[in-house]
């Protein structure tokens, strides 16, 4: 029991200090990588709390996949951060005002918080209805049948999460050429092929 507290009491800090790092870091690579470290910390903390599933998934569907291609597209993307800075003093106030409200609830949730004694049973304790099956199909269950519209809805926020990522890292650069597919269909052969006559001893 000691150990599994200081285990928790481990992986809890760490998994702050990163969370805290990855918006300190000056370098989004730093960032990057601290947000990895968290996710590694918080895979831990699910191991910890017997979600075995939970933890799997964000060591291989975050740290595998989105915490690496998001570190991909930031080393390869070269954006201009200074750029995105410029305007940051205009929106200070509204950031701080924001800042300052979730401060506030964030100090009324911890103010009132009181442990329960029997938190930690209910907290380790399987679900009623589904405790003869394991955590994979058990978590199953819940998410698609007593929670499947509240699921539905974290997914349609992430997917205007997602695009509006998009339009805002999108910047079209000038003098660079692009694709433009309707000009290559519309393509001829009059259009697309030019024959000239070179006379000998004379270039192009």
């Amino acid at each position: 029991m000691i150990a599994t507290a200081i285990a928790f009491y481990l992986f809890a800090a760490i998994t702050v200090a990163a969370g805290f790092m990855v918006i300190a870091s000056r370098n989004p690579v730093h960032s990057v990588l601290f947000l990895i470290l968290a996710f590694f910390n918080a895979a831990a903390l699910f191991v910890l709390m017997g979600a075995e599933f939970l933890a799997l998934i964000l060591v291989i569907v975050y740290v595998g996949a989105v915490a690496v291609l998001f570190l991909f597209v930031v080393m390869m993307l070269d954006v201009d951060f200074s750029e995105l800075r410029e305007g940051f003093l205009q929106y200070l106030p509204v950031g701080a005002l924001v800042g300052i409200i979730l401060l506030i609830e964030l100090l009324l949730v911890l103010g009132t918080w009181v442990i329960s004694p029997e938190a930690a049973g209910v907290a380790s304790a399987p679900t009623p209805a589904l405790s003869d099956l394991d955590n994979t199909r058990a978590l199953g269950q819940i998410v698609y049948t007593q929670y499947v519209y509240p699921f539905q809805a974290a997914g349609l926020i992430l997917l205007v999460a997602m695009i509006g990522a998009i339009v805002l890292t999108l910047r079209h650069k000038p003098n660079v050429k692009r694709q433009v597919i309707a000009d290559q269909v519309a393509r001829t052969r009059e259009t697309a092929i030019e024959l000239k006559k070179v006379e000998p001893g004379q270039g192009l």
